[in-house]
C-alpha cells in the first residue's frame, strides 16, 4: 500500500477507477473503439484525473479501485507513482460503494471529495474549490452534462444520497438534489463538465483518441 505522508490535511480526495482490463471498462465505448481501444482511453482518462488531483495541496489522497489483481496491477502502480493510499472498493452497486468510501474518509478528515475517472475536464483548480465550497457548505456537486455529476462531497456522512438512485442514468443529479432538499441539507454547486462515457461523446475530445496512454509509460 502506497501511501503519502501524514500531514494536517485539508480533507481527503477519493478517485474511484476501475483497472483498466480490456473488454472491462469503457464498454459503452467498444462498439466505436473496441476493447482494447476503449481500455487505452480509460488509461488516458485515469491519467486526468490522477494528474488533476496530484495538483491539489493539503489533501489526503485515496485511490479507490474496483478489479484489481490481488498483487501488482495498473492501479498499484499509480497508487505508488502518485503517493496515494490504495484500497479496494467494498461490494454493493455503485451508491454502496461510494457511501462506504466516503463514510470511511470523513472518519479520517472533516472533509471528503469524491471524483470519478471519465471526466477529461478534471483540473486541480476545480477539485481545489471544491473543498473550498465545504468551509460554506454541507455537501458539494460536480454537475455532469448528461444529467449525473463527476465529484460530490460531504462535510457529514448522509447515506440517503447513495440509495435508490438509478446509477447511469440522467436523473442522477436531479435525485440527488431531490434527496439533498429532503434532508434539508445545504450544498453548493461547481460549473458543469462533460463526461466521456458514450461513443456520440467522442467528437467533444478527439485529442484524446491520439493519446497512446503515454501517461502510465516511463
Amino acid at each position: 500500500m502506497a501511501a503519502e505522508p501524514s500531514t494536517k490535511a485539508l480533507g481527503t480526495l477519493i478517485v474511484f477507477a476501475r483497472e483498466p482490463t480490456p473488454g472491462q471498462v469503457k464498454t459503452r465505448l467498444i462498439p466505436a473503439l473496441g476493447p482494447e481501444g476503449a481500455a487505452r482511453l480509460y488509461r488516458t482518462l485515469l491519467g486526468v484525473a490522477f494528474e488533476a488531483a496530484a495538483g491539489v495541496p493539503g489533501v489526503r489522497r485515496e485511490l479507490w479501485c474496483a478489479g484489481a489483481p490481488p498483487d501488482g496491477g495498473v492501479c498499484s502502480e499509480l497508487a505508488g507513482r502518485f503517493r496515494m493510499t490504495l484500497c479496494r472498493q467494498p461490494a454493493g452497486d455503485l451508491g454502496e460503494r461510494m457511501g462506504g468510501a466516503l463514510a470511511e474518509a470523513l472518519t479520517r478528515s472533516e472533509r471528503a471529495v469524491l471524483i470519478g475517472s471519465d471526466c477529461p475536464e478534471y483540473s486541480p483548480a476545480y477539485l481545489a474549490s471544491a473543498f473550498a465550497a465545504l468551509d460554506g457548505e454541507e455537501v458539494v456537486l460536480g454537475p455532469a452534462a448528461d444529467g449525473g455529476y463527476v465529484l460530490i462531497g460531504l462535510r457529514r456522512m448522509a447515506p440517503e444520497l447513495f440509495a435508490g438512485i438509478p446509477w447511469g442514468t440522467d436523473s442522477v443529479l436531479a435525485r440527488t438534489r431531490a434527496a439533498l432538499r429532503g434532508l434539508g441539507r445545504t450544498w453548493a454547486e461547481l460549473p458543469t463538465l462533460r463526461d466521456l462515457d458514450r461513443p456520440e461523446d467522442l467528437k467533444d475530445f478527439p485529442h484524446l483518441l491520439d493519446d497512446d496512454g503515454a501517461h502510465y509509460r516511463d
